[in-house]
């Protein structure tokens, strides 16, 4: 059993894994995706043991479809055979199902005023991604960063109503690890720049990086950058960039 991700992508033709040991979480994952790292951030936070599988996502093993119907990322399994999937309800499949520290407030208020935060979100991932493929491919990106720039702002004034250093308050709570992965890409994605009228935003970002959570799956950045590079040249090789 392996909870480090510098495991090789499997690919199509490669056999399926075998059952999920007892006591343990698998998580089907790509070592630079976003959602795969907001539920890693989960499992790491909840000290839940777990072992990762990573998949090719540009060569997906036929097998990979009875995890999910899309051939997506994450994807977690128990040892019952149980899937869950989609990054937000399997972090808060997770919480629940799991002992520990709990990332969802228990006041159910607080829990929905998170989940509200997270629709409040919702546009940031594709916007990033969409200035990362403008910016990579040589094409104008000032509207969609100034459209990112906008949805830092609604973020900003809501660190700057509740006066308060994380989203969920005066710790870092579930909704600051459902957040984070878009803002660790910022600058590997050459946006970094996006965040510069935020203050409080960036005061949120520098406390972040103070986490043991989050700086345990920090990628270096010019891993980040070699898997950009083969990704963007539709090199199947590119998800194992960085592994001996």
């Amino acid at each position: 059993m392996s909870c480090s991700d510098a495991t090789r992508a499997l690919a199509r033709g490669s056999c399926p894994p075998g059952p999920v040991p007892e006591g343990v979480i698998r998580i089907y994952s790509m070592r630079f995706c976003p959602y795969s790292h907001r539920t890693r951030l989960v499992l790491r936070a909840k000290g839940i043991r777990h072992e990762i599988i990573n998949i090719n996502l540009r060569n997906k093993p036929d097998w990979y479809y009875t995890k999910h119907p899309f051939g997506q990322v994450p994807v977690v399994e128990n040892s019952s055979c149980q899937l869950v999937y989609e990054s937000a309800i399997a972090c808060e499949y997770l919480d629940d199902a799991f002992p520990g520290r709990k990332l969802f407030p228990y006041d159910p208020y607080e829990r929905a005023r998170q989940k509200m935060l997270l629709e409040l979100f919702g546009k940031v991932p594709h916007l990033t991604k969409e200035c990362l493929v403008a910016l990579r491919c040589g094409r104008e990106c000032a509207e969609l960063k100034g459209a990112l720039r906008q949805e830092f702002c609604n973020l900003e004034e809501i660190l700057d109503y509740q006066n308060t250093t994380f989203f969920g308050g005066d710790r870092i709570t579930m909704i600051d690890y459902l957040f984070w992965p878009w803002f660790e890409r910022l600058d590997v994605y050459g946006i970094a720049d996006c965040v510069n009228h935020t203050p409080s935003l960036r005061l949120w970002i520098a406390a972040m990086k103070q986490d043991p959570i989050v700086c345990a799956l920090l990628v270096d950045k010019n891993t980040f950058l070699g898997f950009l590079n083969l990704y963007f040249q539709n090199n199947p090789n590119a998800f194992d960039f960085g592994l001996l």
